[in-house]
C-alpha cells in the first residue's frame, strides 16, 4: 500500500538524522510531505537537516537525543505526542562503525559500539512499542548492515552489533504481527555515507581498508533511503538494498560451507589485503 495512504497523518521519527542515511531518509520523507522528527545528539547537524527538510516540503521537528540513554527516547515519544498527537513510523538509524582484530579491540570500545548500535535499538523499541500496541498500528525500521549477515574478518564488534540488530528485528516481526505493527530491518552493503566520521579501530590498516570500501562504493545514501521507503510500502522484512548484498545473503544461506571456504581462502592467502577491492568489484560490491 502507498505509504501516504497507509499513514495519512504522515509522522516519522528518525534517530541519527543529522547526517548520512538518517538525513537521506528524512529528505525522502520530506518529498512526500511528511512530518519528520530529527532525533539527534548533534544539534548543529539536526538544525541543518531540519532546514533541508523544510526546503523539500516536509515539516521538521528537532529533538536532542542521546540514543544510549533510555530516558532520551522516552522524551522523543513525549515530544512527538505533544506536537503531533501521535507517530506512525520509528526508524532506529543511529549507529557507528568499527574494525579491529578480535583480541585487540579494547573492552571499552565493545561497550561503546554495543551502546550505539544495539542498545539504541532496544531503547527506541522499548519506548515506542507500548504506544504502537495501544493504537494497534505503526511501523518500526531498524537499520542494521549486511555485516550482520556476512561477517567480514577484522570487524567483529561491528558485525556482532549488526547481527544483534537483525535478530532483534526478526523477533519483533513475529511478536508484533498480532498488533498490526510492521517491522523491517535494513541491511545495506557499502555505500557513500559519513560512517567514517566516528570510525574506531586500534590499527590504521583497518581504517585504510574501510576508507577504500566506502570511498569506492557505487551506491549513495539517497538510493538506500529510496529503496528503504519503497520496501516499507511493501511491508518487506529484509531490506537488502544492493544486488551484491542479496547475492551474498543467498550464498551464505544456501551454501554456507562454500561461503566460508571461499572467504577463508581469500583471507588466509593475503588476497584480502592485496586485491579485495578487485574481488568486491567482481561480486558487484563496489564500483
Amino acid at each position: 500500500m502507498e505509504l501516504n495512504r497507509k499513514f495519512p497523518e504522515k509522522r516519522v521519527v528518525i534517530t541519527g538524522a543529522g547526517s548520512g542515511l538518517g538525513r537521506a531518509l528524512a529528505l525522502e520523507f520530506a518529498k512526500r510531505k511528511w512530518n519528520i522528527a530529527i532525533a539527534e545528539i548533534n544539534d548543529t547537524r539536526a538544525k541543518e537537516t531540519a532546514e533541508m527538510v523544510e526546503k523539500e516540503g516536509g515539516k521538521a521537528l528537532t529533538i536532542h537525543c542521546d540514543v544510549t540513554t533510555p530516558a532520551d527516547l522516552d522524551n522523543v515519544l513525549k515530544k512527538v505526542l505533544e506536537e503531533w498527537q501521535g507517530v506512525d513510523i520509528l526508524i532506529n538509524n543511529a549507529g557507528v562503525a568499527s574494525a579491529g582484530w578480535f583480541e585487540k579491540i579494547p573492552l571499552e570500545k565493545w561497550d561503546w559500539i554495543i551502546g550505539l548500535n544495539t542498545n539504541s535499538i532496544i531503547h527506541g523499541c522499548r519506548s515506542f512499542i507500548p504506544y504502537f500496541k495501544e493504537r494497534k498500528a505503526g511501523y518500526i525500521v531498524n537499520v542494521a548492515s549486511n555485516a550482520g549477515i556476512a561477517s567480514l574478518p577484522e570487524m567483529a564488534s561491528y558485525n556482532a552489533t549488526k547481527a544483534a540488530a537483525i535478530s532483534l528485528t526478526e523477533t519483533l516481526r513475529i511478536e508484533l504481527a498480532a498488533s498490526n505493527i510492521g517491522v523491517s530491518v535494513v541491511c545495506p552493503t557499502f555505500f557513500k555515507t559519513n560512517l567514517m566520521d566516528q570510525f574506531s579501530s586500534p590499527d590504521e590498516r583497518q581504517r585504510k581498508l574501510a576508507d577504500t570500501f566506502f570511498g569506492n562504493a557505487k551506491t549513495t545514501s539517497e538510493k538506500v533511503a529510496r529503496h528503504t521507503i519503497q520496501s516499507i510500502e511493501k511491508n518487506r522484512f529484509y531490506i537488502i538494498t544492493q544486488k551484491d548484498g542479496r547475492n551474498i545473503w543467498r550464498m551464505k544461506r544456501f551454501a554456507p560451507e562454500l561461503y566460508f571456504k571461499i572467504f577463508g581462502i581469500v583471507y588466509k592467502t593475503g588476497f584480502f589485503d592485496r586485491h579485495l577491492v578487485r574481488l568486491l568489484k567482481v561480486l558487484n560490491i563496489v564500483g
